[in-house]
């Protein structure tokens, strides 16, 4: 955990809307409107998960002061990097059992739920807006989108022709679990969608937080160094899929894609990567086509 980037951020910062819904986009509050239920049929229990709500056990230590006869007790304070442990595993372990609902409501929906992952600058959004205009007709897709500020990636999105919500962290350096129920209660992802969540752009605090979905798929451009994968090893340990993006780019940076590839898989040897342009369509029938298996697929599987 990184409380120091914003992964403790209260949870007054978020914010969760439509396009075009009324709203600030630098309204720090609570969407108050929604209901903290799925009403999709079934009930979607919510917690509300309290950082650092944890009992610490201070022993006393007798002892004995010079001159004194009698024994009393100091309660010594627990060491700081035990707090940080503790309130970050109850952090971690209240986001998973959030994540454990959210499986289980999109399994029961027959929704195929992807987390999108990168750098800020790698492409999702532009993924996004092309597998839309090229996949929507064929399968319905729904997208939430995580930022920090502003409505812009979920105003391309809806321009696109895709419903899609927008998931404004504030100080906050990934999306959980809580924040993907929420934003589902107020998008509805229709049975049998696909859901595209693009997180926040960060190759650090979303590989920790499951938020319920299929996969991770992570998205890295030939404009970033080609030895991301060693510096971020646990990102792509996480995922299941690597788009290697902007290869109409290569001509003019220095990017090595074989060895980019093999410091993804010394990291994770069942990685799959598919190299891809969002600008040109390189590359993007083979996504489509992994789209389609994972979608065929029973539960994501």
């Amino acid at each position: 955990m990184c409380d120091t980037c914003g992964c403790g951020q209260p949870a007054e910062d978020v914010t969760i809307r439509r396009p075009g819904e009324p709203g600030s986009d630098h309204d720090h509050g609570y969407d108050h409107g929604h209901d903290h239920g799925h009403d999709h049929g079934h009930a979607h229990p919510h917690e509300h998960h309290h950082h650092g709500d944890h009992p610490h056990d201070h022993h006393p230590h007798d002892h004995h002061h010079h001159g004194d006869d009698h024994p009393h007790s100091h309660p010594h304070a627990p060491a700081a990097g035990s707090r940080e442990i503790a309130v970050a595993e109850a952090v971690l372990a209240g986001n998973d059992r959030q994540a454990l609902l959210n499986r289980g409501w999109f399994a029961g929906r027959g929704v195929l739920a992807l987390n999108l992952v990168s750098s800020p600058g790698a492409g999702k959004t532009t993924l996004l807006e092309r597998t839309i205009a090229d996949l929507g007709v064929e399968m319905p897709l729904c997208v939430i989108e995580g930022d920090q500020r502003t409505m812009r990636d979920a105003e391309r999105i809806a321009a696109a022709g895709a419903p899609a919500v927008q998931v404004n962290t504030g100080r906050g350096c990934h999306l959980d679990a809580d924040m993907v129920k929420r934003a589902c209660d107020k998008l509805q992802p229709a049975a049998g969608s696909v859901l595209m969540i693009e997180n926040v752009g960060n190759l650090v605090c979303p590989a920790m937080f499951d938020l319920g979905e299929a996969a991770k798929v992570v998205i890295i451009s030939v404009a970033e160094g080609d030895d991301k994968p060693l510096k971020y090893p646990h990102m792509f340990a996480a995922s299941t899929l690597c788009l290697i993006n902007k290869l109409d780019l290569l001509p003019y940076v220095q990017f090595d894609l074989e060895a980019c590839e093999r410091a993804a898989r010394a990291v994770n040897p069942r990685l799959e990567i598919l190299r891809v342009s969002a600008t040109t369509g390189q590359g993007l029938d083979r996504w489509y086509d992994w789209l389609r298996a994972r979608r065929a697929a029973p539960s994501g599987d």
